[in-house]
């Protein structure tokens, strides 16, 4: 984040620079306009001089010259040498006066200051408008999964789930994901040393750097240490609150399609059709016994979290329509 701001910083410092030297450009080159024409006066008004300088030399051979024959031609002589030096200067101070300096008119100018401004103002917006990192926790089935697909949609933000991530490490037969699956199944936490770094690498990815959705991880206070540490720092908790009752019922009657990844429910949303039907699974940890021991885990484990992020922490009311939950999350990142 601190690397994004600085580019869009430096953006904003580059904007300024570029509007000010397209300023002094134009200042400079009026400057310049002004200086070769004063000069060139300079010149002409030389050559003027020694015109003149030129004809009085001429005046004086001419009279010293002159017989005195011709006493009244050259009395005529240097009168009319004088009138031809003094039309050669008239003729030449008859020049055209120097260009005017050309420099940005007024309008010009308050266009400039006016697209400088805007470019200011998009980069400020840029600065402004910094990655957002979310955490998202609840119950068991408190509907994390479905306001997560809602968010990632409005905002396209990255979705990152710490189960996915286990249950993928099991399937796979990795040393973790074995290390997982018996803590899975019996419904416990995960050891630390074991998701951390699963998480930790996963939002170091570059789809995470425009932004992440942290989906039922962390789930301890030593796990929330654990990304502190690493300096991985929400800007928005999610909490989903929904009764236990309500949580049960969700949990038994839930059904995943391994075809297409789709999760149904029995009695809230039922398969499209048999096909569908047949093929469905029941996760491991999705029996009523599991369910509750999940749900004593959530509760001890909860408080220490959200003591943690209390200061960033909203909490959702996930009993009702999935619509009228997301609006309400959705005006919270909006917010951010």
């Amino acid at each position: 984040r601190e690397t994004h701001e600085a580019g869009l910083y430096v953006l904003t410092i580059m904007s300024a620079l570029t509007a000010s030297s397209l300023f002094t450009s134009s200042a400079l080159r009026a400057s310049k306009t002004t200086t070769t024409s004063s000069t060139s006066n300079k010149n002409k008004n030389k050559k003027n001089s020694s015109s003149f300088v030129v004809c009085r030399s001429q005046k004086q051979q001419q009279q010293k010259t002159s017989a005195s024959s011709e006493k009244s031609i050259s009395l005529l002589a240097p009168s009319s040498s004088k009138n031809e030096c003094i039309q050669q200067i008239a003729a030449k101070s008859k020049a055209p006066p120097p260009p005017a300096a050309t420099g940005p008119t007024p309008t010009q100018i308050a266009a400039g200051v006016f697209a400088a401004a805007a470019i200011g103002v998009t980069a400020r917006k840029a600065m402004k408008k910094k990655a957002k990192k979310i955490v998202i926790a609840g119950a068991p089935a408190s509907g994390k999964g479905t306001q997560c697909e809602l968010i990632v949609k409005k905002f396209g933000i990255t979705h990152i789930s710490a189960g996915d991530l286990l249950r993928a490490a099991v399937a796979q037969g990795t040393d973790d994901g074995l290390k997982a699956k018996e803590f899975m199944d019996r419904g416990d936490l995960v050891p630390d040393e074991v998701v951390v770094n699963m998480v930790k690498s996963r939002l170091n990815e570059p789809d995470c750097a425009g932004g992440w959705l942290l989906d039922g991880y962390p789930r301890s206070a030593s796990q929330a240490e654990a990304l502190s540490s690493y300096g991985i720092e929400p800007d928005l908790f999610l909490l989903l609150d929904v009764p236990d009752e309500e949580l049960l019922e969700r949990v038994v009657g839930r059904r995943l399609d391994p075809v297409t990844g789709q999760i149904y429910h029995l009695k809230f949303f039922p398969p499209p059709d048999e096909t569908v039907a047949k093929r469905l699974t029941q996760r491991s940890d999705d029996t009523e016994e599991k369910a509750q021991n999940r749900l004593k885990v959530h509760h001890a484990n909860v408080n220490a979290v959200l003591s943690k992020y209390k200061n960033i922490m909203k909490t959702i009311d996930g009993n009702r329509q999935k619509t009228t939950v997301f609006k309400e999350i959705e005006g919270l990142i909006k917010s951010m």
